[in-house]
């Protein structure tokens, strides 16, 4: 390994900022590439220097030859490919290698392995971690379908075998919806990683989503670093995380993560990944599956520990030995990350799109802000609706959770719907607060946000009508994606 002084980074949005912020903090000059829809994005008015991707026959940014292309003609040391898009693809990894980059992330070999669910949950139970009954599917019509899916019991989930991010998941309770689901998770998953496996496994009611962060080195030190908790999400996609965990004792931290790193020393993983796993109610844990990279939610641990993933990522990369091992490592406060989508949670979250035509951070002791936006940028449609992460740390949960309202309170976005208001419903729920919450979360507590969403707009209608009528004035409604903030405006007649 060398010392990285350049590196092009394979990425998009609020992570190819984050991680051109680590980068310069190290002295290392950082390469962006952009698509059209991308020309005046931040990662690009951020990074040293900048290139142009392509539209070809695929999207511009899992384009292997042109990135390729790119890190040979600005002669880059290394390349990240942040999350999503090629960050957990084996073949990229390898390609990487063999035009003499270093690729910060696992070796193709680990992705491969790990990231494929099916060898990922041979190797956990060849290592003694539990798993939930499951098997793999290439075609929906397969003969043995319905005997498999018979043998373990419905519900069953289906999800994506080659990546993560809620693409290709489906929950299916019984036979009647099995094959069009199937069919549904084989096309999805085949558009979003260029491969149509999926695995069906049974679906554990009520679980929590428990999820560890690992690192390790090429000198065979690996370490966890707690655990985060991701149960709040809608469509399998996680809104809401924190670390660590609410339920989570020492005993029980302490066996999950030695059972992520008996996973981790079993495949010769080296660098960040996650060990994703299912607790059920009676806090029986089971493997879920490896994302070979860094997670969205990383923030939440860097808080908790101290430590910069990024940066732990490129020293690692260059072969340097991790500066600790685990008795270093302490749980130090809480902190709460929420996912800043442009979605309209009052209409199952569909996206939306527009342009940002008020965008004012939030401040003080305790938030961060990881955004890829500023104020007049457009939110396009072609890409995730993910506008920022807001993160609140406290040192206590509590604290947290207070920071986070506050936070919410200051974060002004107008020109596009957003969870803002959600997040804010959730901090104030009770099942968040006692931290008695599963996945199910949003399913079940959605209708109260709504509800609440419609007494507050109801409220503002009839203020304004009698404030009409006392000052002659004339309502008219805002169609052009009002923010939830401002839905109306008056006009003096």
């Amino acid at each position: 390994m060398k010392k990285i002084k350049k590196i092009l980074i394979a990425n998009r949005g609020e992570i190819a900022v984050r991680i051109i912020h680590a980068a310069k903090e190290l002295d290392i000059v950082c390469v962006a590439v952009y698509s059209e829809v991308d020309r005046l994005a931040l990662h690009v008015q951020k990074a040293d220097e900048v290139y142009p991707i392509i539209q070809k026959e695929i999207e511009p940014y899992l384009d292997m030859n042109q990135l390729l292309q790119v890190a040979d003609k600005a002669k880059v040391d290394a390349i990240h490919p942040g999350y999503g898009f090629l960050s957990e693809n084996a073949v990229f990894a390898r390609k990487v290698q063999e035009a003499g980059f270093i690729f910060i992330g696992p070796g193709h070999e680990s992705i491969r392995l790990m990231g494929d669910k099916l060898l990922a949950k041979q190797m956990a139970e060849k290592v003694g971690v539990d798993v939930i009954p499951g098997f793999l599917v290439n075609d929906q019509h397969d003969p043995e379908l319905i005997s498999k899916i018979e043998r373990i019991g419905y519900p069953i989930m289906i999800k994506a075998r080659a990546g993560g991010g809620g693409k290709g998941m489906r929950i299916v309770q019984n036979e009647n919806q099995l094959l069009e689901q199937v069919g549904q998770s084989i096309r999805e998953a085949k558009a979003a990683f260029g491969d149509g496996g999926v695995f069906v496994e049974k679906y554990i009611e009520k679980p929590r989503h428990i999820e560890f962060q690992i690192l390790a080195d090429h000198h065979g030190n690996a370490v966890h670093l707690f655990e985060r908790e991701c149960s709040i999400q809608r469509r399998h996609q996680k809104v809401i995380e924190e670390a660590p965990s609410a339920i989570l004792d020492e005993e029980l931290r302490k066996k999950m993560g030695e059972a992520a790193l008996r996973l981790v020393k079993a495949c010769n993983y080296t660098n960040a990944g996650t060990l994703e796993f299912i607790l059920d109610e009676h806090k029986n844990f089971y493997f879920l599956e490896m994302n070979t990279r860094l997670q969205v939610e990383h923030p939440v641990t860097e808080y908790i520990t101290g430590l910069d993933l990024v940066k732990q990522q490129i020293w690692i990369a260059e072969g340097k030995p991790l500066s600790f091992n685990q008795k270093d490592l302490k749980i130090h406060g809480h902190a709460i990350e929420l996912r800043v989508y442009a979605e309209d949670p009052t209409n199952s979250f569909l996206p939306d799109i527009g342009i940002l035509r008020k965008y004012v951070l939030p401040k003080g002791i305790g938030i961060r802000v990881d955004d890829g936006y500023t104020e007049g940028a457009e939110i396009p449609i072609e890409y995730d609706p993910l506008i920022a992460k807001l993160i609140a740390f406290g040192s206590t949960r509590n604290e947290a959770i207070a920071r986070m309202k506050r936070a919410i309170g200051d974060y002004e976005i107008e020109g596009v719907k957003n969870t803002l208001e959600f997040g804010k419903f959730v901090m104030n729920s009770q099942a968040f607060c006692t931290g008695k919450f599963h996945t199910g979360f949003i399913a079940q507590e959605l209708d109260k946000f709504n509800e609440m969403n419609d007494d507050i707009t109801g409220s503002m209608i009839a203020a304004l009508v009698s404030y009409k009528f006392v000052n002659k004035f004339e309502l008219v409604k805002i169609e052009d994606k009002p923010s939830s903030k401002n839905r109306w405006r008056e006009r003096r007649k």
